[in-house]
């Protein structure tokens, strides 16, 4: 095969796609393996806290309206020793949770990766295929998150005696001072960049240059990185564009699709307005069953 270079293969790549979603088109083809890129690539996997309605359910009495907040105190993390074991076990259930999802987008993800390279619109056959290799790159992921994990620790330690210092007298005032945190997270900006920075490379190397040889070569992790290395070190401009276009491309198209959806979204939401609005009209002055009726419609549509 004749190496191209990354900028040449922007359009072969656009032309493929449209091959593979588009001639034929199917409605239930596309939808899985959209839904099947969004997952690998992702986006929506953002676990959330609920502390807030966990907090006013564990309240007792009016004044009580969370176990991080002592009564009489504008200070929110006034901790308490049941909060503390609350927090324990929802950080430690929400890790074993993240962990088997992350197992789970692996093996996805290289399932959808043999759809590309063998033109196939099934999932499962790659899915079954790439077992062991997914589970080997599974672990790979866990030992360089764990690496990047102390990374930050060593890079916070030095700020970490401020913060505690700040926190500490935060609580005994019994005010939270926003400007005592202003001096110590400017110094942070620049190397939070660098480490985020940090953070798309490696996921880059790992899930476009290390997985392929994963795949198609069931090689180890000190095999795949050594191939790896020593084709980044005989194309360092290249392997620069392409980690350039890999960012910028995906903005590019999540920019361009929310202009394309904003003046549609938009006329949906005045819609669903408007209908909520008639609905509540409509059983505003209504009895009995018709009552009932705009009910049940109006929380269906809500």
């Amino acid at each position: 095969m004749q190496p191209i270079s990354a900028v040449d293969a922007v359009s072969p790549a656009i032309e493929r796609t449209k091959r593979f979603l588009f001639r034929p088109f199917k409605w239930s083809t596309f939808l899985k393996l959209g839904l099947v890129a969004i997952i690998t690539e992702g986006v929506g996997r953002n676990f959330r806290s609920s502390t807030s309605h966990a907090g006013q359910a564990a309240g007792h009495g009016p004044a009580a309206t969370s176990p991080f907040h002592t009564p009489g105190a504008g200070w929110p993390f006034h901790l308490t020793p049941q909060s503390v074991v609350v927090i324990a076990a929802a950080v430690l259930l929400t890790f074993v949770i993240a962990i088997f999802i992350f197992y789970l987008v692996t093996r996805l993800r290289f399932a959808y990766f043999n759809c590309l390279i063998h033109n196939t619109k099934e999932i499962g056959p790659g899915w079954r295929l790439y077992s062991e290799q997914a589970s080997r790159f599974f672990w790979l992921n866990i030992v360089v998150g764990i690496c990047f994990m102390l990374l930050l620790v060593v890079v916070a330690l030095p700020f970490a005696a401020g913060f505690w210092r700040v926190f500490h007298e935060s609580q005994q005032g019994g005010h939270f001072d926003v400007w005592l945190f202003v001096p110590l997270v400017l110094p942070l900006i620049p190397v939070l960049i660098l480490l985020a920075l940090a953070g798309l490379l490696t996921d880059l190397i790992l899930r476009d240059l290390l997985m392929p040889h994963f795949a198609l070569d069931n090689a180890t992790a000190g095999e795949a990185w050594r191939q790896v290395r020593a084709r980044i070190k005989a194309e360092q401009r290249q392997f620069l564009v392409y980690a350039i276009l890999r960012i910028i491309l995906p903005a590019v198209a999540s920019i361009g699709l929310f202009i394309v959806m904003l003046l549609p979204g938009l006329m949906l939401a005045g819609s669903l307005a408007a209908v909520e609005w008639g609905m509540h009209s409509m059983i505003a002055n209504a009895t009995g069953a018709s009552w009932l009726v705009g009910i049940a419609l109006e929380v269906f549509s809500a």
